[in-house]
């Protein structure tokens, strides 16, 4: 019986959309993401919706492709998106064995973080972010709070010796932005850098970016 070949997961990524302001660093992502022939799963968790319905105009969950239009996201012919729910335990992220290339939580919540800090997921943003860390695959956390406590630092740093890139997001100003989503994109580039992920959206310092 011959062996099923395994997926090439460099094409793999998970991102995660969870209730912090900033989601539009989601949406950025992801356009970046599926502009790549890559297989993109995302999970977007339902106090996340809510928040994207106040800054994005995004109905609870049900007009993607008109957000995906205002945000201009132009899919590459080989690009794939696959959509889990958030409660979904039984979807193919919540396991160890699907095999994949990273994963992103952009914006991260200080809920989501605690969960992650703590091992205890109760939902699949939070069992995906868990199963990456006891596989040892890359995890990056964008947490969006200020300012913050003692208990948000030390889940940062638990979750740091845990394995995962703590990215805040904070642009750098030295490129001269001249709009919100240069910086935007200046902080989606720093979390494809970490993934992985060959970006154009900044170039490196001292070489034409």
């Amino acid at each position: 019986m011959g062996e099923t070949p395994v997926k090439d997961i460099t094409s793999r990524t998970i991102v995660a959309i969870s209730g912090a302001s900033g989601s539009i660093y989601g949406i950025r992502l992801l356009k970046a993401l599926l502009g790549m022939p890559l297989e993109v799963h995302l999970i977007i968790s339902r106090e996340a919706k809510t928040v994207m319905a106040h800054e994005l105009g995004f109905d609870n969950g049900s007009d993607l492709e008109d957000l995906f239009e205002k945000e201009d996201v132009r899919f590459h012919k080989a690009a794939r998106l696959i959509r889990h729910e958030p409660d979904d335990f039984l979807a193919d992220v919540a396991s160890g064995s699907f095999r994949h290339q990273g994963m992103a939580i952009a914006p991260c919540s200080m809920k989501t973080l605690a969960a992650v800090a703590s091992g205890y997921a109760v939902n699949l943003v939070e069992r995906a972010a868990d199963v990456c860390l006891k596989e040892k695959r890359r995890l990056v956390l964008v947490p969006r709070e200020t300012p913050l406590n003692r208990i948000h630092l030390e889940n940062m740093l638990t979750a740091h010796k845990a394995g995962a890139v703590i990215l805040p997001p904070s642009p750098g100003f030295y490129f001269h932005p001249g709009q919100i989503n240069d910086l935007v994109d200046f902080v989606v580039a720093r979390v494809l850098d970490q993934l992985k992920i060959d970006q154009d959206l900044v170039g490196e310092w001292g070489r034409g970016g």
